[in-house]
C-alpha cells in the first residue's frame, strides 16, 4: 500500500517522551488578554519533586524581568490529555496563545498555526537539528518547533550478559537471538522485553521494521506499512523470539514500555530499546547499561547503517490571539541554549537545536547521552506533518501485537493496518 503523506518532508515523531503526571498551574482556558500569554505545556515529571511547573516559574519570571508588561501563564497537563484537550480549546476558539505537546500537524492543515519565520529570527529558525525541522515541516514551512528530543538505542544490563556468559554485544539478530537465548537459559525474566502494548508499539514496531531495511514511509513519504520488508521483519520476530519464548513471560501485545522500563530498572530485563532518561535511572539504581545501535537483520549485515528512531516534542503558537509579536519574543527567550539546557538536563533529553547540543547542562554529555545525540542526526522520526498520522499511529498502537501472537498472521495484520491508514487518508 503507498499513500502520499501530507507535506513535503514527511520523516517521523513519538508521541510523548515521558510517564505523565497530574496537571498543575493556571487552570483558564486558551484566550489572552492584554499583555498576558497563555502556555499549555505537556508535564514531563513523574513525582511533585520533578514537576515541570519549577522550570516554567523561573523561566517565565526571567522573561517578564527582562520585558516588563509581558507575562506567560503556564498550565500543565499530563501526557495522556494534552493533545486531546488542546484540541478541545482551538474547536471552542479559546486557542492557547502556545502549546507545548505531541502533535502538530492537523491545526497547520486548518490554518491555525504561526510558522517559524513568522516569529523567529533566521538564526534561531536555523539552530533546529535537521532531522526535526525536517519533521516539523509542512509545505516547506516550520510549524512544529521541536523543543526536546530523543533517540532509541538498544539497552543491556552488562552484569546479566557477564552471568550468561555473553562476551559482546549482538549487532544481528541472529546474534541478538543467541544473547536472548542464553540469558533464558540462565533464569532471566525478561531476555528481551518487547513492549508492543498500546502504549507505544509503534515505537518498538518502527525500530524492528527500520532494522530490516524496512519502516513506516518510503523514501519518497509514502506509506509503506504493509511492504515485503515489514513482512518478513515480523514473521521473524514471530517465529525466533516470541514463540521461542525470549521475551519473557509477558505477551508483547499486552507489555507497555512503562512496565518493560520498570522490570528493566528491577534488572529483570536482559536487553530492551531505551532513551537517556532509562539509562540515567539505571545508573542511579546501580545497573550498569550498555548501549548500541540496534541489531540489523542477517540479510542487511552489520555493513549497512539503518537509522534509529528519532523522538520529538512540539511547541506551537496559535495565530487565534493575533499576539505574534509577544510571542516571538518568548520563543527566542525560552530558545536561548542555557534555557533550552536547563530543562534538557533536569529530564534527561536531547535539546532539539545545534547550539544547545554543544552547551548541555552540567557542562557536558556523559558518553551515552553523546551515543544518543550522534544517533539523532541521522534519526527517523515518524510522519507527524501528516495530519493523518495521529491516528495511523493509533491503530499501530492498538494492532502491530497481534501480528505475533500465536496463530497471528504477520502479513494479514500489516494489510489491516495499511487498509486503515488509506481509510484515514481518503478522509483527511
Amino acid at each position: 500500500m503507498r499513500r502520499k503523506t501530507f507535506g513535503e518532508a514527511a520523516t517521523a515523531v513519538v508521541l510523548g517522551l515521558l510517564i505523565p503526571l497530574s496537571g498543575c498551574g493556571s487552570s483558564g482556558d486558551g484566550a489572552g488578554d492584554g499583555g498576558t500569554l497563555r502556555l499549555v505545556a505537556a508535564e514531563y515529571g513523574d513525582t511533585p519533586a520533578t514537576s515541570s511547573k519549577a522550570y516554567w516559574d523561573k523561566v517565565t519570571g526571567d522573561f517578564t524581568a527582562a520585558n516588563p508588561g509581558v507575562k506567560v501563564e503556564v498550565r500543565l497537563l499530563p501526557w495522556a490529555d494534552i493533545d486531546r484537550e488542546v484540541s478541545r480549546m482551538v474547536k471552542e476558539g479559546k486557542a492557547p496563545d502556545m502549546a507545548l505537546m505531541g502533535s502538530y500537524s492537523d491545526f497547520a492543515a486548518q490554518g491555525k498555526l504561526y510558522s517559524a519565520e513568522e516569529l523567529l529570527s533566521v538564526g534561531a529558525e536555523a539552530n533546529f537539528l535537521q532531522p526535526l525541522a525536517e519533521a516539523g515541516t509542512v509545505n516547506s514551512h516550520l510549524y512544529g518547533l521541536p523543543f526536546v528530543a530523543s533517540t532509541r538505542l538498544l539497552f543491556y544490563n552488562e552484569a546479566l550478559f557477564d552471568k550468561a556468559g555473553i562476551k559482546k554485544a549482538p549487532k544481528t539478530w541472529s546474534e541478538l537471538k543467541a544473547a536472548a537465548k542464553a540469558l533464558k537459559d540462565k533464569g532471566v525474566k525478561f531476555p528481551y522485553a518487547m513492549p508492543l502494548g498500546p502504549e507505544e508499539a509503534h515505537a518498538e514496531a518502527l525500530i524492528w521494521e527500520l532494522s530490516n531495511g524496512g519502516g513506516y514511509a518510503d523514501a519518497s513519504g509514502n506509506y509503506s506499512l504493509d511492504s515485503e520488508k515489514n513482512i518478513r521483519t515480523w514473521q521473524w520476530v514471530k517465529d525466533n523470539m516470541v514463540t521461542p519464548g525470549l521475551v519473557g513471560p509477558t505477551p508483547p501485545s499486552r507489555l507497555n514500555r512503562a512496565d518493560a522500563f520498570a522490570a528493566f530498572l528491577r534488572g529483570e530485563v536482559g536487553m530492551l530499546n531505551g532513551y537517556p532518561s532509562l539509562a540515567h535511572d539505571a545508573a542511579a539504581k546501580g545497573i550498569t547499561v550498555g548501549a548500541v545501535a540496534m541489531p540489523v537483520s542477517d540479510s542487511l549485515g552489520t555493513a549497512e547503517s539503518p537509522p534509529t528512531v528519532g523522538v520529538a516534542d512540539w511547541m506551537v503558537a496559535f495565530k487565534q490571539n493575533g499576539k505574534g509579536a509577544e510571542i516571538g519574543r518568548f520563543l527566542e527567550f525560552v530558545y536561548r541554549d542555557e534555557n533550552l539546557a536547563d530543562f534538557v538536563g533536569r529530564y534527561h533529553l536531547l535539546p532539539a537545536t545545534a547550539s544547545a547540543a554543544r552547551t548541555p547542562a552540567g557542562g557536558g554529555l556523559s558518553q551515552t547521552d553523546e551515543d544518543f545525540l550522534s544517533a539523532l542526526r541521522t534519526a527517523r522520526l515518524y510522519p507527524v506533518n501528516d495530519p493523518s498520522w495521529v491516528t495511523v499511529s493509533d491503530t499501530i498502537k492498538r494492532n502491530i501485537g497481534r501480528a505475533v501472537e500465536p496463530g497471528g498472521d504477520p502479513k494479514a495484520v500489516l494489510e489491516e493496518i495499511a487498509n486503515k491508514a488509506v481509510e484515514v487518508g481518503d478522509k483527511s
